[in-house]
């Protein structure tokens, strides 16, 4: 029997219910599993999908961030399945429709100081069943220190993944590979 190449990457095990227990995004897991079923939005479909995920890839999206991606769609809501959060380095705040699992204090402040709205995924539900007039966004997953440990090992040609070592001192990693004068260089 020989091994199928095509499916060797294929994921064994896809999500259908969220790790959490925390009530909220079971209740939100069961409105959007309705709203899924009985609506022809995909728009449901992934807002369901995101819920089940991992919180490692539920990563946070900055203000600043969120502020570039709707700099031209002000006029429709932005839906983040996951947490907003505050950006110092934002100085102006433009008004903006953000709905989102959760804010941090600062980051709703700031948005409705400047007119903005905050609101919740249960709240869209009843404004956007099918999603219309939103934009679906996401935090950066592959900013998780995790992350940079991650790709070609350490020490190969080519690696620019982030060795784990015990120390940043010249007797850690630092030899053979790493300087010329010590043999050579990557």
């Amino acid at each position: 029997m020989g091994i199928d190449i095509e499916h060797k990457h294929r994921k064994k095990h896809i999500r259908t219910e969220p790790e959490s227990e925390n009530p909220y995004i079971r209740l939100l897991v069961k409105l959007y599993r309705f709203l899924a079923r009985r609506t022809n939005a995909d728009f449901n479909k992934v807002v369901l999908k995101r819920l089940f995920m991992a919180r490692s890839k539920k990563q946070p999206l900055s203000l600043a961030r969120l502020t570039r991606k709707m700099k031209s769609q002000t006029h429709l809501t932005a839906v983040v399945v996951g947490t907003v959060t505050d950006d110092v380095r934002l100085v102006k705040v433009p008004k903006l429709k953000v709905c989102a699992l959760h804010f941090t204090e600062g980051a709703r402040a700031r948005i409705l100081k400047a007119g903005g709205e905050c609101i919740t995924l249960d709240q869209l539900a009843l404004r956007a069943p099918k999603g219309q007039n939103t934009v679906l966004l996401q935090g950066p997953r592959s900013h998780r220190e995790a992350e940079t440990h991650f790709g070609v090992a350490p020490g190969r040609p080519h690696a620019t993944a982030k060795p784990y070592v015990r120390a940043k001192g010249r007797k850690f990693e630092k030899a053979r590979g790493k300087r010329n004068s010590r043999g050579y260089k990557n």
